[in-house]
């Protein structure tokens, strides 16, 4: 129920469409197009940095008359039972998606209860959301520590535009024929790692998972896929189903403590720790998943997204329609291990991030309990 705002996307517009676009503190964002799924999701905005953010166009802004509802309710009550059921009814369904029509959200009949519980809603928001900033502070904190520990703090690669490599050197070693792999960035990097008192190839490093299972038929799995990892390497949702609806690449089992990696370029950032929630779960054959007896996981989950490695990581990926990183390139990559006392230090920061993202989690399911429990008690819905 809180927007996630971790986002790259640009938009290219006039001020005259910024006006008219522009989101402002405690907005709420309805998605008014998507899978049946997750058509109707609706979010709190909240301005927590000075970027100028819009919104995309197969959202809708909602503003509400604050004499009446609060932000905080509204976007409250469109998450809870009530409200889903409301919407997934007006929802039409084609082959590719779903859509609910925004003249159509506005006939939504919206309880209007007391001040007082708005009001509390609105402090358990916020609560969250302080909670959330807190918990990316940790990590970006865990993320420097790790930077400077190799050395890498403000480091950035020289990126010249020439890189002359001998026939041995090149083709003969690597069998790559494209520029992009050839790039002197890639060589700085891996020159700058070498530096560190410990580094080795990712391979000798971690344990890579390559075990295949199916999925049993007549049994519930969850499945985690690409969009169910948040930016901050959390797990955050996943698909619950019986395993013979689950898609065929539904083939590798996750356990707690694992680290997942996407092996897809264009989503290589897509790295996230197994947390005891989701133990035994299914994940995609796009991701790789790796433990380590060297790094601890949290420490191992920063390191892996760290830009450095990333660039690494998006130097051999290989394809034509589907680039990606295949085993052996992704045992290859350069890893350092850094020292213990550091690991240590960074796994109890990931840890108390990680807390603090799921007690903003419960904050809010606790407003969206609160509301639907006050609903029930005064009749204004029925089921």
């Amino acid at each position: 129920m809180l927007c996630d705002v971790e986002v790259g996307k640009c938009a290219d517009i006039t001020q005259d469409e910024y006006s008219r676009f522009a989101l402002y503190n405690r907005d709420v964002l309805f998605n008014r197009t998507n899978s049946f799924e997750w058509v109707g999701r609706t979010g709190m905005y909240y301005q927590n940095d000075n970027t100028k953010r819009t919104f995309a166009s197969y959202l809708v802004k909602l503003v509400p008359n604050t004499n009446e509802i609060l932000p905080e309710y509204l976007c409250t009550f469109l998450n809870s039972k009530f409200g889903v059921c409301d919407i997934k009814r007006r929802a039409r369904q084609s082959i590719n998606q779903t859509n609910v029509n925004p003249e159509e959200v506005k006939e939504i009949e919206i309880p209007i209860l007391n001040m007082k519980l708005q009001e509390h809603i609105q402090k358990l928001f916020d609560l969250a959301n302080e909670k959330r900033l807190e918990s990316k502070r940790l990590y970006t904190a865990a993320e420097k520590l790790l930077l400077d520990e190799l050395g890498l703090k403000d480091w950035h690669p020289e990126n010249r535009n020439v890189n002359i490599k001998t026939l041995k050197d090149s083709f003969l070693s690597s069998g790559r024929l494209d520029a992009e792999y050839y790039q002197s960035k890639y060589d700085e990097i891996e020159q700058k790692l070498m530096l560190s008192n410990n580094v080795d190839v990712l391979g000798n490093v971690c344990w890579i998972n390559t075990e295949n299972v199916i999925p049993q038929t007549g049994i519930s799995h969850k499945y985690i896929e690409l969009a169910n990892i948040k930016q901050n390497g959390e797990i955050s949702g996943c698909t619950f189903d019986l395993g013979e609806n689950l898609p065929t690449r539904a083939r590798q089992v996750v356990k707690e403590n694992q680290v997942m990696v996407s092996s897809v370029e264009g989503s290589l950032q897509s790295c996230a720790l197994v947390s005891k929630e989701y133990d035994g779960a299914f994940c995609s054959t796009g991701f790789y998943v790796v433990k380590s007896d060297l790094i601890n996981s949290e420490t191992l989950l920063v390191l892996l997204k760290l830009e450095p490695i990333q660039q690494l990581f998006k130097k051999v990926c290989s394809g034509t329609i589907l680039t990606a990183m295949n085993i052996e390139q992704f045992r290859n990559v350069l890893l350092p291990i850094p020292n213990r006392e550091i690991q240590s230090e960074i796994s109890s920061k990931i840890q108390k991030s990680f807390a603090l993202k799921a007690e903003s989690k419960r904050l809010l399911e606790e407003a969206k309990l609160m509301v639907e429990k006050e609903i029930e008690k005064t009749g204004e819905i029925s089921e």
